[in-house]
């Protein structure tokens, strides 16, 4: 529980990058979590990729979150720092999202949500999609942080050696909740074993 007792409350943005996979896999992996409350809103470019890249539609996502609002809706409690949440993730988080939150151009309830965030100094993740990068992409991974943003490029690890995908995006999905605070069963890096007679 955070803050009067109340759940924790994690905002999740889905926009138009690929990678909606892995905010598929978020949300059924904090459903389960009774302490953990989310609030999704999708753009409409996430809506197409969700479709084009895993043939399921929208009602499917809404199905797994607490709350859900429209892109447009400016007005919810998203938009305001008075609403009290734990955080915000992004994913996948597009180049132009990206650009939103660097220049704070709060045009949509996404952008204006990430902004509040950071306003209010609170975590927010953008997991970015984009390869290679241009220098714009860079100035504005390096604004972010500098504002207390944490930009996370879904970069998978091999060291547990993952025998699927599914495996190297739940790893990548259990190491982002972590840093919002979230635990969820994961393989961890135990360190090299001791050489003998070394």
């Amino acid at each position: 529980m955070s803050g009067a007792g109340r759940p924790r409350r994690l905002i999740v943005g889905i926009t138009g990058a690929t990678g909606s996979i892995y905010a598929l896999r978020l949300l059924q992996m904090v459903q389960p979590l009774a302490d953990v409350e989310t609030h999704l809103v999708i753009s409409p470019s996430g809506v197409l990729n969700i479709k084009h890249e895993l043939d399921v539609g929208r009602a499917e996502f809404h199905a797994l979150a607490d709350h859900v609002y429209g892109i447009r809706d400016v007005g919810a409690t998203l938009a305001s720092g008075g609403f009290a949440t734990d955080g915000m993730i992004i994913l996948p988080c597009s180049m132009r999202t990206l650009a939103a939150v660097a220049q704070g151009l709060s045009d949509n309830l996404i952008t204006r949500a990430a902004d509040v965030v950071l306003k209010e100094r609170r975590r927010l993740l953008l997991m970015v999609r984009e390869t290679p990068f241009n220098l714009a992409h860079l100035r504005n991974m390096t604004a972010v942080t500098e504002m207390g943003g944490i930009v996370f490029p879904p970069l998978p690890a091999f060291y547990h050696r993952p025998q699927s995908i599914d495996e190297m995006v739940d790893h990548t999905v259990a190491r982002v909740l972590g840093l919002m605070g979230i635990e969820v069963p994961g393989p961890e890096w135990l360190g090299t074993r001791p050489e003998v007679n070394a």
